[in-house]
């Protein structure tokens, strides 16, 4: 009896931990530590101005044209 009830409980373990992979995650967003945080602002950031410089000139332009 013991070594059935053995063989079903670690079958079942093995079962319940499948089912938990399975199923799906929290809806708790992955943790983001504050360097992080400050890393992608600053890379957004960058970007923002990057993008500005790039439509400066090409305004510019576009006003040298006209003339």
């Amino acid at each position: 009896m013991n070594r059935k009830k053995k063989v079903v409980s670690t079958l079942k373990k093995k079962a319940k931990k499948a089912n938990a992979k399975l199923a799906p995650s929290s809806n708790k967003p992955r943790y983001i530590s504050k360097a992080e945080r400050e890393k992608m602002a600053l890379e957004a950031e960058t970007a923002q101005q990057q993008e500005s410089v790039q439509e400066e000139p090409s305004a510019e332009q576009d006003q040298a044209a006209a003339q």
